[in-house]
C-alpha cells in the first residue's frame, strides 16, 4: 500500500551534536517483535553526561561498542529505520514531480522483504525484527493520520515529531533509537532507508566496523555516501521486490540500456532561467 507521507524537512538541515543513549529501551514482546517506540525517547534512554563519555578508542582487544553491555542474554535484532522526510524529498527529485499514490513506496512490500531477510522465524538463532518510520508532522495534519494508522497496521512503529520550526527534524531521533537498540539488543542487521549522508555516513560506518551488517536503501542518484563506502551495503529502493506498483519514471545511470538513454529535464528551461534571473536581480 502506498500512502501520503509527511511533509519533508528542508534540504539544508544542520546536523545536531550526536548524543549517546546509555540504557535500553523496553523489552521485546512475545511475538518476537520488539516493544514499540515510545512517544518520548527520554522515556527509553538516559543520556550520558559529557564527563561520562566512553572512550571509543580503548586499545587493542576491546569489545566493539555495538557488542557491549548486558552480556550474552541480549536478544539478537534486525532493525529497519525509515527516514520519511528524506525518502519523500529524494523521490520527488528523482522523478521530477510531486509523488502520487501510484509512485509512492509500498510499505507492505517493504515489510515483507525486510522480514524475509531475517530468515526462518522458527530457527533457534532467529532474530527479532523491528521496523520504525520516523516522520515530521506539519501543523495541518490532513490525511497523515490515516497514513500513520496504515503503517501501524503493517507492523511499523512510528515516531512522529511536530514540524513547527524549520529545524524541527527527526535526524537525531533516528540516531538515538539506533543507539538505544545497540544497548538493549545485539544488532545483527540494520537497514536504513535514507539518502542523508550528512546524518548517517559516520555512525553507520562505525556500526559496520563493529560487526553489524548495515544496509542503506535509497535512490542511487542521491546515495553516494553509501555507494562509495567500503563497509556499507547499498540497495536501490526500486530493487526491493514490489516496492513500487509500477516502474518509476527515471533513468538510472547504474542500469542504462546498451544503446544509451535520454534523461529529460525535470523542469522547463524557461522556468529555470526565470527563477535564476529573479535570484540574480534580487
Amino acid at each position: 500500500m502506498a500512502a501520503e507521507p509527511p511533509a519533508v524537512g528542508g534540504a539544508g538541515r544542520t546536523r545536531r551534536v550526536a548524543r549517546r543513549a546509555t540504557t535500553p529501551a523496553g523489552p521485546p514482546v512475545a511475538d518476537r517483535q520488539t516493544a514499540p517506540v515510545l512517544d518520548d525517547l527520554d522515556d527509553t534512554a538516559v543520556l550520558a553526561d559529557p564527563e561520562d563519555e566512553v572512550d571509543l578508542d580503548e586499545g587493542p582487544g576491546t569489545e566493539p561498542l555495538g557488542a557491549r553491555a548486558a552480556g550474552p542474554s541480549r536478544p539478537v535484532l534486525d532493525l529497519l529505520i525509515w527516514d520519511a522526510p528524506n525518502i519523500d524529498m529524494t523521490l520527488s527529485t528523482v522523478i521530477g514531480a510531486r509523488p502520487t499514490a501510484a509512485s509512492r513506496p509500498r510499505f507492505d512490500a517493504i515489510a515483507a522483504w525486510f522480514v524475509e531477510g531475517a530468515g526462518d522465524p522458527a530457527a533457534p538463532d532467529a532474530p527479532e525484527v523491528e521496523a520504525c518510520v520516523f516522520a515530521n508532522i506539519p501543523p495541518v495534519v490532513g490525511s497523515l493520520q490515516r497514513w500513520v494508522e496504515a503503517l501501524r497496521g503493517f507492523g511499523f512503529a512510528v515516531f512522529a515529531r511536530p514540524k513547527a520550526q524549520p529545524d524541527d527534524d527527526i535526524d537525531q531521533d533516528m540516531l538515538d533509537h539506533i543507539e538505544v537498540r545497540r544497548h538493549s539488543h545485539r544488532l545483527r542487521r540494520l537497514v536504513v532507508f535514507s539518502g542523508d549522508g550528512r546524518n548517517f555516513a559516520e555512525p553507520l560506518e562505525e556500526l559496520a566496523r563493529s560487526g553489524v551488517q548495515v544496509v542503506v536503501v535509497a535512490f542511487s542518484e542521491v546515495a553516494g555516501y553509501a555507494i562509495g563506502s567500503d563497509v556499507l551495503d547499498f540497495i536501490d529502493i526500486e530493487d526491493v521486490p514490489g516496492a513500487f506498483a509500477a516502474p518509476l519514471d527515471r533513468v538510472r545511470l547504474d542500469a542504462l540500456p546498451p544503446d544509451g538513454a535520454w534523461l529529460r529535464p525535470t523542469r522547463s528551461l524557461r522556468e529555470f532561467v526565470s527563477s535564476y534571473t529573479a535570484r540574480r536581480n534580487g
